[in-house]
């Protein structure tokens, strides 16, 4: 549950989902893993391309399906296996007009796991939050867990910035009525002392796993920011154990701070992966082989290929101006996961025409980037750095003569 190794992606090829015309934060959002009967499940949402869906898979490393898609409004639904029974639980408009900005409930109907669709009455379970008085926003992320006798139901209320929080109530029967915890919520980092070392904040969207120990934990969302309230590394998975005083689940208590390095589960040690995904490493890829590895991803979905792999050279094809969200770009990158890191490439590039560029890019979102390499201005090669901040347009923050020939570094 610490020492991870990515195995596939299970979106990777343009007929399972479309993300054209899509800014670069608009595709899938809080997807839910489970397994049954030999079939993993991914229950995901794409707001801007389909609404809900489900993909699975023989092999968790892929490949998977094809979406299949389901017609109920709503985010973020999670597969509750109940028996025999199976149920869908999400994220939907309240069954009244809204109150407020941000007012959500949680819904929940059954899924004929066999069928590939859902059956019988929808049924809203919460709505609201905690104190619908108090008008939280965005419950959201749910899950349910059979536990002694009872239904429980985590979600995330407060939204996604400082004020996240993860919240959970209990039920006798599977539709309810839920009752919140008394001393909700279960996890969250609201009001933290400012100026606190290695802060780790807007905590929620959890998901509960007991190991073969009995142990409980919770995975769950959090940032890690820098210099305020910025956080390129966006949102990230953390890990801490779950206790049950009273039959109630506690990830922190209120006021406890999230620490930065926390004991490891009771597992049979594993060894350390050859690519890791956390703590401090690095990495070189000599582009050998047929395709790219898996932690190499693109933006939006290319229609035709942007890269081919030719005699260990990643080499581009001409796409899209970077920012341009009705395009492809040729872009290949790796997701920034330290605040502090050191990236470089060997490239072989001339620029033909004025305006032609090749490099390094630093990728925020389609308005924010930075760009570093090589490009032709007034006839003549340079390196140049290119910066884009909240823009349509490039801003030229400096120029050098380039020397083409050669290796260069």
């Amino acid at each position: 549950m610490v020492n991870w190794v990515q195995i596939g992606n299970a979106i990777d090829r343009p007929g399972q989902l479309d993300f054209s015309g899509l800014t670069v934060s608009r595709g899938v959002f809080a997807p839910d893993i489970s397994y049954h009967e030999g079939l993993f499940y991914i229950a995901n949402t794409c707001v801007d391309c389909g609404g809900n869906y489900v993909i699975v898979a023989r092999d968790s490393a892929g490949p998977w399906s094809n979406s299949i898609w389901f017609a109920f409004e709503g985010i973020d639904p999670a597969i509750f296996r109940d028996g025999d029974l199976a149920y869908m639980v999400n994220n939907g408009a309240p069954n009244e007009p809204p109150r407020y900005d941000g007012h959500r409930a949680i819904w929940l109907q059954q899924f004929d796991w066999r069928a590939m669709k859902l059956v019988g009455e929808r049924t809203q379970i919460v709505n609201g939050g905690v104190d619908l008085s108090t008008k939280p926003i965005w419950i959201e992320g749910p899950h349910l867990i059979n536990r002694d006798g009872f239904y429980y139901l985590i979600a995330a209320e407060g939204g996604t910035s400082d004020t996240h929080s993860e919240v959970v109530f209990r039920a006798d029967d599977i539709r309810g009525p839920f009752i919140p915890f008394a001393d909700n919520p279960i996890l969250t980092q609201r009001g933290l002392a400012p100026g606190l070392p290695h802060p780790i904040t807007s905590a929620g969207h959890a998901k509960f796993v007991q190991t073969p120990a009995g142990d409980w934990w919770a995975t769950f969302l959090a940032t890690r920011p820098h210099d305020g309230d910025f956080y390129n590394i966006g949102r990230e998975t953390f890990l801490l154990p779950v206790s049950w005083p009273g039959g109630w689940p506690t990830i922190l208590p209120n006021g406890a701070i999230i620490p930065f390095v926390a004991p490891r589960p009771r597992l049979q040690p594993q060894p350390r992966p050859d690519h890791p995904m956390n703590g401090d490493f690095g990495y070189v890829d000599h582009f050998a082989g047929g395709r790219l590895g898996s932690g190499w991803v693109g933006v939006r979905t290319p229609k035709r290929p942007v890269y081919r792999l030719v005699g260990g050279a990643l080499i581009l094809n001409r796409g899209a101006a970077m920012g341009d969200v009705g395009g492809v770009p040729a872009f290949v990158g790796r997701r920034q996961q330290h605040h502090v890191a050191t990236f470089s490439t060997v490239m072989r590039y001339t620029p033909v025409h004025d305006g032609d560029r090749a490099g390094l890019a630093a990728v925020q979102s389609d308005e924010s980037f930075l760009f570093f390499g090589v490009t032709r201005r007034g006839g003549k090669p340079v390196i140049t750095l290119y910066a884009r901040d909240h823009a349509n347009t490039d801003t030229l923050v400096a120029t050098a003569p380039a020397v083409t020939q050669g290796r260069s570094r």
